[in-house]
């Protein structure tokens, strides 16, 4: 029996995968189940399968990438979907490399590439989101809000969700007027920009992107409001000065775990003794991982999704109460089907700003992050965290309180 065909015989139990090879052989592996939709690839090279079995995800990214496996019937989203719900993180098992000495090896290049310096962190940055503008504007929604939504209706519109997701955030940051506010990871200036317009804060956002940089200056501008919402091409490691809040929004997965501590420690220094931070992150639900081999190569270079316990571990040395802890659990899948239903209808505008190959690079990503959100390890924290324990609330009901009224913290 071929490798290939050990491999699928023990991922696809549930539903049916039909696999016809380069040489015209067909095989079938599970069985009918109306839960599951049925799958149909095609390998077009001798070798893919192999390869594939031998580097579960990388192979089946590149090979997919390359045209060597083909979907035939349903699409990518289909395929993953089939083996990750067959293959429940919950249920306690998982795509493995199935030789111990390639998942040693695997493991030590993932810690490797955590250790982001200044002079890579930046390059790790250019890599995803130095991308082109053109093409976030292609799948995000109006706001350019590239990170996981709040979505208090499971139907609610993408633009909503991000909005909502944003009153939940400055909720949480419980922000008094003419307050001094550091966004670290500031993206493209949609928070920054929101927190000044609801809150009447000032804003610095730093970023590491030149794209994102451009554009969030010019958004300021045109609001008519660059003497409050600041924006600067910055390394947080170098800010200075006392900030009475932070936020930071999709940026703590590109820290990496050696530089955790050193994340905090650079934190509680900005921060007054009155201040409060809030961590928007991707986060595990079991412990400490790796960052597979797909990810690391062609998506996010010195990414690392953290655990609960790695975070706590770090920023408790550091002297941050943590306030609140909040894990969205389903939120990140529900946005992700929006952003990959928007690639799809773009298909020929992403193609002809790239290529072929690029597109269905980026079908992979987006496609295995859904089915790692639903039914992978992995979900979303929101982190609260403040120096003194009588700055906020005795309660969480004034984060209700503040969403609904929209604006400014009694």
């Amino acid at each position: 029996m071929a490798l290939i065909d050990t491999f699928l015989n023990r991922l696809v139990k549930r539903g049916t995968l039909t696999l016809t090879d380069h040489d015209g052989s067909v095989r079938s592996f599970g069985t009918p189940d109306p839960e599951f939709r049925d799958v149909a690839i095609r390998f077009t090279t001798r070798g893919t399968g192999r390869y594939i079995a031998s580097h579960p995800r990388l192979g089946a990214a590149e090979t997919f990438m390359d045209g060597r496996m083909v979907i035939e019937r349903g699409d990518i989203l289909d395929l993953i979907t089939l083996i990750r719900k067959n293959n429940p993180w919950h249920k306690g098992r998982d795509l493995e490399i199935p030789n111990p000495a390639r998942r040693t090896l695997s493991a030590a290049v993932s810690r490797l590439s955590r250790l982001n310096w200044e002079s890579r962190s930046k390059r790790n940055v250019a890599h995803h989101y130095d991308l082109g503008n053109a093409l976030y504007e292609l799948f995000l929604d109006d706001d350019l809000q590239y990170s996981c939504a709040y979505f208090t209706e499971a139907g609610n519109s993408l633009e909503q969700a991000q909005e909502d997701k944003k009153a939940h955030i400055a909720a949480k940051l419980y922000l008094q007027p003419g307050q001094r506010v550091l966004d670290i990871g500031c993206g493209w200036g949609g928070m920054a920009l929101y927190l000044h317009r609801h809150f009447d804060v000032d804003v610095l956002g730093v970023t590491l992107s030149e794209e994102q940089l451009a554009l969030a200056r010019k958004r300021a501008a045109e609001a008519g409001v660059s003497d409050r919402v600041k924006f600067e091409l910055i390394d947080y490691r170098h800010v200075t000065g006392k900030f009475d809040r932070i936020v930071s929004v999709g940026m703590f997965e590109h820290v990496g775990p050696p530089h955790y501590r050193e994340f905090f420690r650079t934190c509680h220094n900005l921060l007054t003794e009155d201040g409060v931070m809030l961590i928007h992150t991707i986060g595990r639900f079991g412990g400490p991982g790796t960052t597979d081999a797909f990810t690391r190569k062609y998506i996010f270079p010195g990414g690392y999704i953290p655990a609960l316990s790695e975070v706590q571990a770090a920023s408790e040395q550091n002297r941050l109460m943590t306030t609140d802890v909040e894990t969205l659990r389903v939120h990140y899948a529900l946005t992700i089907r929006h952003w990959y239903q928007r690639c799809e209808a773009n298909r020929e505008r992403i193609v002809a700003l790239y290529d072929e190959r690029f597109f269905r690079m980026w079908q992979f990503y987006l496609a295995g992050a859904i089915s790692t959100f639903e039914y992978g390890g992995m979900g979303n924290y929101q982190f609260q965290y403040a120096k003194r324990r009588d700055v906020l609330p005795l309660t969480r009901d004034y984060i209700g309180q503040i969403e609904k009224q929209g604006h400014r913290t009694p």
